[in-house]
């Protein structure tokens, strides 16, 4: 697993609220792909290995920092979904901090979902109970992310995806 891959893929994350940036970039390291973290001039955060980005602090200024970035077949980690789409749209990859791959045919239903739950809440309906994050949580994801990086990427299956 330690194998060099070629240096065209990278891990971006998108570090604002992101509970999930040191076990991202411990898993990269560990697989010799580069990291880069976006964040905002807020948070506070050091890697002896990934690249640090700081943008303002103004709405999206991380999120479209990583969109006019990318390149294709680059892995985005966001909880972000407007950002997802944009990722998709340049052929990139993209893993929310729940493990779960945001692909062309899911982020349309996670997009509208997206706007009936803000709508709800617009309306004073109470929206979705957010549970605690747990260590489960945390290796659920660890897992996804090594599992997809031994598919789609260390097997170079990635051009079947599109």
């Amino acid at each position: 697993m330690n194998d060099k891959i070629d240096n065209q893929f990278t891990i971006w994350i998108d570090a604002d609220g992101c509970p999930v940036v040191n076990s991202t970039i411990n898993i990269a390291k560990q697989n010799s792909i580069p990291v880069i973290v976006v964040k905002n001039y807020s948070v506070q955060l050091k890697s002896d290995y990934a690249k640090i980005v700081t943008v303002d602090i103004a709405r999206d200024s991380a999120d479209y920092y990583i969109a006019n970035n990318i390149s294709t077949y680059d892995l985005v980690i966001t909880q972000d979904y407007g950002l997802a789409a944009m990722v998709l749209a340049k052929k990139g990859f993209c893993i929310n901090q729940n493990g779960k791959e945001i692909t062309p045919s899911n982020i349309d239903f996670i997009l509208d979902t997206r706007y009936h739950n803000k709508v709800s809440m617009m309306q004073n309906n109470r929206g979705p109970k957010h549970k605690k994050r747990s260590e489960n949580d945390n290796l659920i994801y660890e897992k996804s992310l090594t599992d997809f990086i031994n598919e789609r990427i260390l097997n170079k299956s990635k051009e079947i995806l599109f």
